[in-house]
C-alpha cells in the first residue's frame, strides 16, 4: 500500500513521516512554504528520541501524482478545507482505469465529526481515524510529535458498516510506524468523545491559554453543553475516562525543548492561516443544539469569537477568558 497524505501539518506529517521511517510508501501533499520546504530540506519531525531528517516524496496537488490501485489517500487538512480536496482528488484517474473516488480508500485522519460524511459522497470506501496525536507545526517543514512511546493514538474504523480487511491492513502499518491502531466497530463514537474535548481548543485558542481559572470555567461550561446536547440527540460518545484510557501509558507528551504543544486550533491563529476549525468542533455542537431545542451560548460565543479572530488575523490571546465571559452574559437571555 502507498499512502498519499493530502495535508502534510501537524498530523499529516507525524503519519506520513512515521510511516516513511518504518519503510512505507508515502507521499506527502502540502502547500505553499510548506512545499518547497519539504523538497529542499526533507521533513523534519522532532520526537522524544530526537530530529528525522526524512527524504519523503512530496506533491503540491492531485496533479503531480499517478495514482495507483494500491493507494490509501489519507486526508489531513482542516475540515474546512475538505470539500476542496475531495473534489479534487475523487475525480482523478487510477491506473487500471477509473476514478479514485470509485476505486481508492479514503481514511479521514481529522477532529470532527463532518468529515466522513462529506468524503462518503464522493468516495466508495471512507475510513474514520479518532485522531489522539498531540503535535504541532508552526515553522514549513517542521513538525514536533513529543509523545512516547507510541507518537500517537489513532482509532480506525470503516464508517458505517465497521472494521474490514483495508482497515486492518492499515491498522497494522500504523502499528509498526510507532503509533497505536485499534481497530473498531464503532469509530464515529470515538470521534464523537473526541469532539467534547476539542471544544476547549477555541478558549485556548482565543483566550491564549486554558489553564487559568476563568478559561477553565468556559471549558467545563462548553464541554457540558456538548454533553447535554449529543444525549439529546441520542449520539453515543466515549468518555473521557475512555479517552485517557486509551493513552495512558502509551501516548505520554515528554519533554521537549521550546514551547508546549499547542491546540491545532491555537496553531492556526498563531500561522495566521486566515481559516480555522472552529465552525465544525463548537459549530457542530451549536448547530446539534438548535436541531434539537438545546441552548449553546458558550459553544456560539467561542465558534463566533474564534471566526472573528481568524479573519482579522489576530494572534492568540487577544480576548481574555474574562471578557469572553462578559459577553457571553450579556449575550444570554435572562
Amino acid at each position: 500500500m502507498r499512502y498519499i497524505i493530502i495535508g502534510s501539518g501537524a498530523v499529516g506529517g507525524s503519519i506520513g513521516g512515521r510511516l516513511h521511517e518504518s519503510g512505507r510508501s508515502v507521499v506527502l501533499v502540502a502547500r505553499g512554504a510548506q512545499v518547497g520546504a519539504l523538497r529542499e530540506r526533507g521533513l523534519r519531525l522532532t520526537v522524544p528520541t530526537g530530529t528525522l531528517t526524512l527524504d519523503v516524496p512530496v506533491a503540491a496537488g492531485p496533479e503531480d501524482v499517478e495514482l495507483r490501485e494500491d493507494d490509501v489517500l489519507v486526508l489531513a487538512v482542516k475540515t474546512q478545507d475538505s470539500v476542496a480536496a475531495l473534489d479534487a482528488w475523487a475525480a482523478r484517474p487510477v491506473a487500471g482505469g477509473g476514478t479514485a473516488g470509485e476505486r481508492l480508500p479514503a481514511v479521514c485522519a481529522q477532529n470532527g465529526v463532518e468529515n466522513e460524511r462529506l468524503a462518503l459522497r464522493r468516495f466508495r470506501e471512507v475510513y474514520g481515524v479518532c485522531v489522539v496525536l498531540p503535535s504541532s507545526h508552526l515553522t514549513p517543514g517542521e513538525v514536533v510529535a513529543p509523545c512516547g512511546p507510541y507518537t500517537g493514538a489513532l482509532v480506525l474504523g470503516r464508517y458505517g458498516t465497521g472494521p474490514d480487511d483495508t482497515a486492518r491492513r492499515i491498522a497494522d502499518d500504523l502499528e509498526k510506524s510507532c503509533f497505536l491502531a485499534p481497530v473498531v466497530t464503532d469509530v464515529m463514537r470515538w470521534k464523537y468523545g473526541k469532539l467534547l474535548g476539542n471544544l476547549a481548543n477555541a478558549v485556548e485558542a482565543v483566550c491564549g491559554s486554558a489553564s487559568d481559572a476563568a478559561a477553565r470555567d468556559l471549558t467545563a461550561r462548553a464541554k457540558a453543553e456538548g454533553t447535554a446536547v449529543l444525549d439529546a440527540a441520542g449520539i453515543a460518545y466515549a468518555s473521557g475516562a475512555e479517552i485517557t484510557e486509551l493513552r495512558s501509558g502509551t501516548v505520554d507528551v515528554q519533554p521537549l525543548p521550546g514551547e508546549p504543544t499547542r491546540s491545532s486550533t491555537w496553531q492556526s491563529l498563531a500561522r495566521g492561516a486566515g481559516s480555522i476549525e472552529t465552525d465544525y468542533l463548537n459549530g457542530e455542537i451549536v448547530l446539534l443544539g438548535r436541531e434539537h431545542g438545546v441552548p449553546t451560548p458558550v459553544n456560539a460565543a467561542l465558534q463566533a469569537a474564534a471566526r472573528e479572530s481568524a479573519q482579522r488575523g489576530t494572534e492568540p490571546g487577544t480576548l481574555s477568558a474574562e471578557a469572553l465571559t462578559r459577553r457571553i452574559t450579556e449575550s444570554t437571555p435572562a
